[in-house]
């Protein structure tokens, strides 16, 4: 038997308090909540060690050390530990930079088997995407899409650079006596 003062007040019932504990009605009341954003009912709390703190993204209990100093929150510290605020950091900013998610970073990645689509040498880590109209055309390795960025997307630039390389560009030709003509 529950004392009076484990319910809350209700003007309405006859005796003037909710038909259910207060406990029961917050399970309750979690539970409802849940089941409106299709997530499933609220865990209860975990017990947590005095210098620990539980991380909702991972489930983990960890010490302070690895969290991040919040001024703003309750506790002084971020509301997910480093590893999983990295993780939501990145995936944030591939989101808002590219319109990408990191699972089409990951699939676009696999597509190109890991490597640089330019030079098939080097990892590809770095998303090139096109600077007019913002669409990703793949990810590269870091020289290369540095490269691109040097010759600012031009394809006439890229490709006289291409033919300076294979050293077509500057190798004149004899067109009469002391005349020589550069190739255009």
């Amino acid at each position: 038997m529950l004392s009076r003062e484990a319910f809350n007040k209700n003007r309405r019932a006859w005796d003037g308090l909710q038909a259910y504990c207060r406990e029961c009605s917050a399970r309750y009341s979690r539970q409802y909540q849940a089941s409106l954003n299709g997530e499933p009912a609220l865990p209860v709390k975990v017990p947590v060690p005095q210098g620990h703190k539980r991380c909702p993204q991972c489930g983990e209990v960890k010490p302070h050390a690895e969290w991040e100093r919040n001024a703003t929150s309750s506790d002084g510290f971020a509301s997910y530990c480093r590893a999983c605020r990295a993780e939501r950091n990145r995936a944030a900013y591939f989101k808002r930079k590219y319109g990408i998610t990191t699972a089409e970073l990951d699939t676009m990645i696999g597509e190109q088997f890991g490597i640089c689509c330019i030079c098939l040498d080097a990892p590809a880590e770095h998303v090139d995407h096109d600077h007019g109209t913002g669409r990703v055309r793949g990810v590269l390795c870091f020289s290369c899409n540095a490269a691109l960025g040097q010759f600012k997307d031009r394809p006439d630039v890229i490709r006289r650079a291409a033919a300076y390389v294979e050293g077509n560009v500057w190798k004149p030709t004899l067109v009469a006596p002391g005349v020589y003509q550069l190739p255009s």
